[in-house]
């Protein structure tokens, strides 16, 4: 099968292969066809070229706004395997990053955020539930959408107590938030999210922080939502205010309160099912964004339980 990409300098074309063609020989291996190309000519052969076409064709059009790294590169291929090709492109743009948006849930779950005020995103570890809704917050506080970024979690951890870690309770809390820290240094540069939270423009607060406040012109984050009481859960979604977007992520596989079934998430899920102003998306092993092992670990535990 002879294809041509559709490039417009070596530099795009270079992206798409990779370095040493690593690129190539990733697809190759897990296709398990035979790439050949000379400049942007390229023969394929195998019973998965029309697929490992598709592949490159896909690489060739990100590869125009991007470099293509080798995330991009199992991402594209994942969808062509799994059959879960979005039914467009939907993406998120930052000053500093751009986002191609791949599965068909994650796709859901991203125009959810732009659409409704009040979105849950709910699945396993490593799907870019959190990783997404930090995107679709700095890209609104860039927009001037809002105003601020405010990220909540709820102080409770993984077989561990808080109080035996230093300092006062948001310090406590700090090393919880670490994911979202690094999706925002990742999306606005270390000293740029330094001089935003100097200046309260994005604010970080542990749960218990949050009673008594109205947010107004807010994009409101609230991790490890699977973690919170039934009455938190209540006390936090009646903190919106005018001109604010709510965002709740959860895992319902790895609830660490002392009675999980009074998951303040599991509850919300219950009580606003038909709620037409409020979207809940789910997320499952497919649209694990991590190492492919990963991806193999949580369908492991999914059959085991």
């Amino acid at each position: 099968m002879h294809i041509t990409l559709d490039v417009d300098h070596s530099e795009q074309l270079a992206s798409v292969c990779g370095s040493f063609d690593r690129n190539l020989d990733s697809i190759a291996k897990s296709l398990d066809v035979e790439i050949n190309n000379k400049g942007e000519e390229f023969v394929i052969q195998g019973d998965n070229k029309h697929m490992a076409a598709r592949v490159l064709q896909d690489l060739s059009l990100l590869a125009k706004t991007q470099t293509i790294s080798a995330h991009d590169v199992e991402m594209s291929i994942k969808a062509y395997t799994h059959n879960d090709l979005p039914d467009e492109s939907v993406n998120i743009k930052t000053k500093r990053k751009f986002i191609h948006v791949r599965s068909r849930n994650q796709q859901h779950y991203v125009k959810a955020i732009k659409k409704q005020d009040c979105t849950f995103g709910i699945g396993p570890a490593g799907t870019g539930k959190t990783y997404l809704a930090v995107a679709r917050a700095v890209e609104a506080l860039e927009q001037s959408d809002v105003r601020r970024i405010v990220l909540v979690r709820p102080a409770v951890e993984a077989g561990e107590k808080l109080g035996f870690l230093p300092g006062d309770l948001t310090e406590k809390v700090d090393p919880y938030l670490r994911p979202i820290y690094d999706a925002l240094y990742e999306m606005m540069g270390f000293e740029k999210v330094a001089k935003l939270l100097d200046k309260n423009i994005i604010e970080v607060a542990p749960l218990a922080f949050m009673r008594g406040r109205t947010l107004n012109e807010s994009f409101i984050i609230l991790d490890e939502a699977q973690n919170t009481t039934t009455e938190q859960m209540k006390m936090f979604l009646t903190r919106m205010g005018f001109g604010s977007k709510m965002v709740i992520t959860g895992d319902i596989t790895q609830i660490d309160l002392a009675k999980p079934n009074q998951s303040g998430l599991l509850h919300a899920m219950k009580v606003l099912e038909n709620e037409s102003k409020i979207s809940f998306c789910h997320f499952s092993s497919r649209d694990v964004v991590r190492h492919k092992l990963v991806q193999r670990i949580v369908q492991a535990y999914e059959i085991f339980e």
